[in-house]
Order: structure tokens, then sequence, then C-alpha cells
């Protein structure tokens, strides 16, 4: 059998007319039966595509007459099957997502240390740190010997785990590497940014590495992102997989294991039936409960909370870029919070007000023990499965930490009963004083797909709420804009230069007191859509502490257990499920105020 032949490469580039691009390479792609991806963007190409020799040449001189990618060079391998089942060209903000504004590997990158050199350091026994800057779950599969583990989820994490790094390593050569080499052109001005002063990306990642010097120095294969899963130091492809729900590196045994089935679950993430599935999540809700007794913010713990500094506030004073992202809050609120040494870098030093930050920089605010004001803790888990959890969120609960709460939280909370690798991610929120149902992923993967379903409106949302006086159409619609930038209290208003809004109610009953119950359906998904909209068409919602009946705005948004209730639910959630790809459907009883 003639063998495909396997090409990838990048290259940073300033590229124009990315979609006319996009449309060409798609069509001649097609034609020369290649199969694989393309990410084009503003910053330059990465590919990965395999087919006949003769194809993936007639792509690389097509790609070599664009100005600017004259000199890319690919990294060749064979295997006896299409490893892509399809051809993709996409259009990308970055060629590999960093999240760090303000590093431009086409303007710089670190020094680049061939393979052979490093081998030759290596054999020498210099004085060198290696620095593997890949995934978890790459770095299970195999890496050089002595390396540091960045031991981080996504490449996003990076900068995160650059920031823990001891202090010393920044007078010391390192050697940073990855698959292709393609992660190391941003993590290494990154780390220049941090204060490294002698930093090198291994020229062509491990698989130049591979194919130059072969296995010496490294321990176990390679993790590549395609179907052959894995290679080793002579490039061949091994016999792992990958489990297609939590993305886990399958070896042979694990395969061979009956709880791995293929396109579902693997032994490290599979349940076997519903039964089993019922007994697992009333462990869960056992260990949940458990976790409130006592509330975890009784007990005064000092919190630190972090924050990045965005590009357009790159060489601002510390104060005023405080001030220009948190305007609900006082300046001289942030003068003290300053003075009172309240801002640290990960490092520990103290930043004050007139520090001048950088894009990129991450600040720590440190808040001083204090016991945080008390929850409702009645989470009840409603259904769990290899992709999702529903659960019902009680109120007042926040779900991320904010404000005066930090360990008192849904995700802190659930953390104590989905302990990692079954990490929790939360998709979509609620206030914390709203209730009802939340839908939380239990892999990056699955994250993804159900956010992506959320940003595009493919969710269907059902509220329940009570309102002060009663609507006289028994159907009706909201239209207006509502602000971006919060006020008081972290609220927001009606603003015609706002975020565009719709809300559809429907009345469901008029009671003697003078209220009314609503379904109310959010087809956009603004902060406080539905108490907004309400309250700026005179309805606004029973026990409401923000968005007041007499028109005004109160001052708080978090209500107090024992308070009365904020009667808004979100009492129907109907959407794609991650993994079957089926419509499903979930339902809250109603609360006792519906």
């Amino acid at each position: 059998m003639t063998p495909f032949t396997n090409i990838s490469t990048y290259c940073f580039a300033d590229l124009d007319d990315l979609r006319e691009l996009r449309a060409e390479l798609l069509v001649k792609c097609k034609a020369w039966e290649l199969k694989g991806t393309i990410l084009l963007s503003r910053e330059g190409i990465n590919l990965f595509v395999a087919g006949s020799d003769p194809s993936t040449q007639a792509l690389m001189e097509c790609l070599r007459a664009i100005p600017g990618l004259e000199g890319l060079t690919p990294k060749i391998s064979y295997s006896d099957h299409q490893p892509f089942n399809r051809m993709l060209v996409r259009l990308k903000k970055e060629i590999i997502s960093f999240g760090v504004e303000g590093v431009k590997p086409g303007q710089h990158s670190s020094p680049k240390l061939p393979p052979k050199e490093l081998k030759k350091w290596l054999d020498e026994g210099k004085s060198v740190t290696l620095l593997d800057t890949r995934n978890d779950y790459e770095v299970k599969m195999g890496t050089f010997k002595g390396a540091i583990d960045s031991n981080i989820k996504t490449f996003r994490d990076f900068p995160n785990a650059v920031r823990e790094l001891p202090e010393e390593l920044k007078d010391q050569p390192v050697v940073m590497f990855c698959t292709g080499g393609i992660r190391c052109e941003k993590a290494g001005p990154f780390m220049e940014m941090q204060g490294f002063r002698e930093i090198y990306q291994l020229e062509g990642g491990i698989l130049k590495y591979f194919e130059e010097c072969g296995g010496d120095h490294y321990e176990g294969d390679c993790f590549v992102f395609d179907q052959r899963v894995g290679v080793d130091p002579s490039l061949s492809e091994t016999p792992h997989a990958v489990c297609f729900n939590c993305q886990a590196p399958l070896t042979e045994d694990d395969q061979a294991d009956p709880r791995f089935l293929v396109g579902e679950s693997c032994p490290y993430c599979h349940v076997s039936d519903e039964s089993r599935i019922a007994e697992r999540v009333a462990g869960r809700q056992a260990i949940l409960d458990e976790a409130c007794k006592p509330l975890p913010g009784r007990s005064p713990r000092e919190n630190r909370r972090p924050f990045s500094i965005k590009q357009h506030h790159d060489k601002w004073q510390l104060i005023d870029v405080l001030a220009d992202t948190f305007p609900h809050i006082a300046r001289e609120q942030w003068q003290a919070r300053c003075e009172a040494g309240r801002f640290v870098s990960y490092r520990g030093e103290v930043r004050n007000a007139d520090h001048v930050v950088r894009a990129g920089e991450r600040v720590l605010q440190i808040f001083p023990p204090e016991v945080e004001p008390d929850v409702s803790t009645d989470i009840r888990i409603l259904h769990e499965d290899e992709a999702i959890v529903v659960l019902n969120k009680p109120a007042p609960l926040p779900m991320h930490p904010s404000g005066r709460f930090h360990r008192n939280t849904l995700q802190y909370l659930m953390n104590q009963a989905y302990t990692p690798p079954q990490v929790l991610r939360i998709v979509h929120r609620l206030d914390a004083n709203t209730s009802g149902l939340v839908v939380m992923a239990r892999t990056r993967h699955f994250a993804k797909l159900l956010q992506r379903e959320f940003i595009e409106g493919r969710v269907e949302k059902t509220y329940l709420v009570r309102v002060q006086g009663q609507p006289q159409k028994d159907v009706f619609v909201c239209k207006d804009s509502i602000s971006e930038e919060a006020t008081q209290a972290g609220a927001r208003r009606i603003d015609e230069e706002g975020q565009p809004a719709r809300s559809e109610f429907k009345v469901l009953e008029r009671s003697d007191d003078g209220t009314a119950l609503l379904e109310a359906i959010p087809v956009t998904g603004r902060t406080n859509q539905i108490r907004i909209h309400l309250w700026h068409l005179g309805y606004p919602v029973v026990g409401d502490p923000t968005y007041l009946a007499d028109g005004k705005m109160g001052d708080r948004q978090t209500l107090e257990v024992g308070d009365d209730p904020l009667q808004l639910m979100a009492w129907k959630l109907a959407f794609e499920h991650p993994l079957t790809r089926q419509r499903v459907e979930f339902e809250c009883l109603r609360p006792q105020w519906a």
C-alpha cells in the first residue's frame, strides 16, 4: 500500500485577504484529495495535512508563492492510512491560542536551538533546564528526561505556570520544547517579558528532534494532533488511542479494557448503566451536602483573585486601570486598597497605585481573612452522564467568586464533589439571586461545545417570574438595548447605544394580590436581562433588591439567606447533548411562589 505523506508546518507572517485565500485553498486541497486542517489568521498559518506525496508538494508550492511564506518548510512523516477525516480551512484570531496581547512572534521570537545542538548539550551534561510547554495529557505519553512539566490543561494556562517557576531559573539557560515548535514561538517572548534572560526554543520541536536525533534523552512517545495520536522516535505511528469523552491518551492495555468504548468512554470515565449513574449521583450529592456543613466561607481565610492587564491598558498606572475596569467601585477605595498593599505580582511583589503595568501582566488582589456571607446550600444534582451534570441551583448563591464571596460559591462547592480529573466547568451563568437549572460540563471538550450553543442562541431557556403589576397583554416582547458597563451594585440600565437584547413574555396567571406569573424567554443573554426589561416596562420582579418598584435602583446585588426570595427561576432548558447530539430537555419543579 502506498503510504500517505503527513506534513505539518507553521509560519508567523502578516497575511491579508484571508477569506479569498481560504476559498482558494479549500478548492485546491479537495482537488488534490488532501485531508487535514489549515488554520489562517492575520498572524500567520498553521497546518496539518495528509495525502499523496505529489499533492502535498503541490500544496507547499502554492503556499510558498504567498508573500511572507516563501521559506515555509514542512515536517514530513508517513502512515499507511489517511489520518484525517476531512479537509478544513479555518480562519482564526490566533493560529495558536495563547490569549496574551503584545506577544508577536512575527516580529520577535526567542533564539532557536537546533536539535543536534541540544543533543550535544545533553550528551556533555551541560547545565540546562528543559521546560515542557505542552498540555498534561501530552506529557503523559512522553517527554525529555528531567524536563519540568508545566502541568497545564491548556496552553492558555502557560503564563500562570511561568509565574510559578523558581526565581533562580531567570538567570539560567532554559530550553523550551513542544510538539512542533509553534507554542514556543509565543512562550519564549512571554518568558522574556517575565524576566528570563537566557531562553531557547527547540527548533522544530520534538518531531524535528526525533527526525535528526532519534530518541536519545527522551522517554516514551510524542502525542500528535491527528488520528495517529502518537509517534515514536522513528516517527512511526504507535498503538495509542485517545478517549473521545475525557481526552485521556490510552495505551494498548487501556484499549483492551472492556470499559473502553470507541467514541464513548474509557477506563477513566466509563459509567456502566443507569443504576450505577444514580448510585454515583447519590454519592456525589452526599459529599456535596457534607461540604456545606459548615459553609467553607465561615472560616476566615485570605483569598487572592487575579486579573489580567489588557492591551489598551498597556503602560497605564495600576490605579487608573482599576478605576477604568471597575467603575462601580470608587477610585478612593482602590487607592486605599493599594496603600494597604492589597495588590501583588505572582511572585508576591507589592504593586503600588503608581505601578506601571504591561499588557498581559497578571495582578493578584489580596482579600484579608474575613467571614463570607451565608448562602443557600440546597444544591440538587438532577442528572449526570459522561458529558454533563445538570443541577438545580438555589438562591442566594453566586456561581463564581465575586465581591464578598470566594468559597461560598457554586463552583467551589461543586469542586468538593467532583474532584480531579473530573473537574466540572460552568458553561453559562445565573445571577446569585436567581434559582434554577444550571448545566456544567465534565471536560474542556464538552464545555467548548456547550458554550458555543449558548453563544449562538441554540439553547432554549424558559424562566418563571412573578412581577409586581399585571400586564394587559397576554403575550408581549421587549427589545430595548442594555448597557454593557455596570453602574452601582454591578447593575445595568436600558441604553440605546448598548447591547441588543430581546425578551419574550407570556402571562400564565394574574393573581388577586396584584402580581402576575409570567413565562419569560431571554432570546439574547445580557446581564440581568429579564429583570431589566420587566423593570423598564413597569413590572419589576417581586423580591428584586436592585431594580425597585418605584423605578429607582437599589444599592444591593446579592440577597441574604432569610430574605424574601427574588421570584425568578430558570425553569426549563433544551439543547443538543454534546455527546449524543440528540436534543435533550430538563425541567425544575416549580417553586412555592409559582
